[in-house]
């Protein structure tokens, strides 16, 4: 038996799931706090203790002890760049394609002001894009100087224009600045090259931000953190769409992950128009692509998803009071670990998280616009195109321990006749019952085809 221990070092609880690679199956799970203020092996401990019985009483020897984190905070990026709509979008995509929560963007010429959120923030790295190669350089220089001053931010990752990377990577390093070049994310216009980049963070996340955030300790058990746990999600769900040598995959998919802070929505898609007549217009999105929704979250978020959402909307779904609705989310957010007991909160409950999965696909999709020529009408489309997606997974606690999550994933289709949101109109609905996605990202690292074979034999359809 060739046995794997894949790990997640989440913000609140360490979860565990040990499996059998040769039989593609989960042998045990379990979960305890993530103790990463003391010491991130008492939390590990505690799980590996709760799996014992499934061995009979003494731990096995692991082939592969394989974890990811997003505890300490997870992985926190700015990202920079020229224009808005090109090197801002590409250094965002490639930030957030990476695991890491985007604490901010920022375009053009940095100022005083703007740097002073920086710092305030204090980002573990800063992605630094701007200007196409041999395009643009002002800005991107303009921005190290600025940067350069700033009394946060010491990991600067150079994703810009190539001619003035080396000179950007000189003043920051004057400054004491830790700087790494890699491949511009938009080296031409309409061309996306966010992969180099994506690679970049994660090594340095592995170098730097794992022994600054309190996980080095877990080396001494484990082979190694290996990346931030969104994107360990990000790695199954490649694979699980593309497939492995001589497994295919599962084609197109959209992954939804509501958590307490965030809604996560993950595609695998080109996102290519599906209708003739339509013109794509702005820089193509990758194969792919995940948005965090901050506002959407069911405990930390609960204010602002009332917000974003209104009490209205989640009285009419819910079919309960708005005081009753008021008076819930204001429990859950000022105690984030309450659960619902009573058919009203199931309801309450039911309502948030399907008009969070509402709202963060309707964001994460691309949308079509109608343009008036002396031709008639002509067809734009942004972003993707999921129409057409075939299969739509959910996870999370909210999804995962929910008697009906089918109620909450309806709010990713839409079964109207409206086209200006290029939402899926009848996609397959799939539970990650056990919280394999991130599991399967990890055990993808050494072993693709039994991580491939583990999702598709735990996803279930609802």
């Amino acid at each position: 038996m060739e046995l794997a221990l894949l790990i997640d070092f989440g913000s609140t609880y360490t979860k565990i799931t040990a499996v059998d690679i040769s039989g593609v199956e989960i042998i045990a799970t379990a979960k305890a706090i993530t103790t990463v203020e003391t010491n991130i092996l008492e939390g590990l401990e505690q799980a590996l203790e709760k799996i014992r019985p499934a061995f009979g009483g003494d731990l096995p020897e692991f082939k592969y002890k394989l974890a990811c984190s997003s505890a300490a905070g997870g992985l926190r990026m700015v990202a920079i760049g020229l224009v808005k709509d090109l090197t801002v979008e590409a250094a965002r995509q490639a930030a957030l394609g990476a695991g890491a929560r985007v604490l901010g963007v920022y375009a053009h010429q940095l100022t005083r002001i703007e740097i002073e959120e920086i710092e305030a923030s204090c980002p573990d790295i800063i992605l630094l894009a701007g200007g196409t190669d041999g395009g643009n350089r002002d800005t991107i220089i303009h921005n190290a100087h600025m940067l350069a001053e700033a009394k946060c931010g010491e990991t600067v990752i150079i994703a810009g224009n190539k001619s003035a990377a080396e000179e950007v990577k000189d003043i920051l390093v004057r400054a004491g600045k830790d700087a790494i070049i890699t491949k511009n994310v938009l080296p031409e216009l309409n061309k996306l090259n966010v992969e180099p980049a994506r690679e970049t963070i994660r090594n340095t996340f592995l170098e730097k931000i794992v022994e600054a955030k309190g996980l080095k300790r877990a080396e001494s058990y484990i082979q190694g953190v290996l990346m931030p746990t969104p994107a360990a999600v990000l790695e199954a769900g490649k694979l699980l769409s593309k497939g492995t040598e001589g497994e295919p995959g599962w084609g197109d998919l959209i992954i939804v992950d509501i958590g307490g802070a965030t809604t996560d929505i993950h595609s695998m898609s080109d996102g290519f128009p599906t209708k003739s007549g339509v013109t794509y217009k702005g820089i193509p999105e990758p194969f792919a692509k995940r948005t965090v929704e901050g506002d959407l979250g069911m405990r930390v978020s609960a204010r602002s998803l009332l917000e974003s959402v209104s009490i209205g909307k989640l009285a009419s779904q819910s079919g309960v009071t708005e005081l009753a609705i008021a008076s819930y989310i204001e429990r859950v957010r000022q105690n984030i670990d309450y659960l619902p007991e009573t058919e009203e909160q199931w309801k309450i409950e039911t309502a948030m998280a399907r008009a969070a999965t509402e709202l963060a696909v309707e964001r994460h999709s691309g949308t079509l616009e109608t343009m008036w020529t002396p031709m008639g009408a002509v067809y734009v489309q942004h972003g993707k195109d999921l129409t057409s997606t075939p299969c739509v997974i959910g996870t999370g606690g909210v999804i995962v321990n929910h008697a009906k999550p089918g109620d909450i994933l309806l709010g990713v289709s839409d079964k109207s006749d409206q086209t200006t949101i290029l939402k899926p109109k009848n996609p397959k609905l799939m539970l990650d019952k056990d919280y394999i996605l991130g599991a399967a990202g990890l055990l993808a690292e050494v072993n693709p085809k039994a991580a491939l074979g583990l999702l598709k034999k735990q996803l279930v359809e609802i």
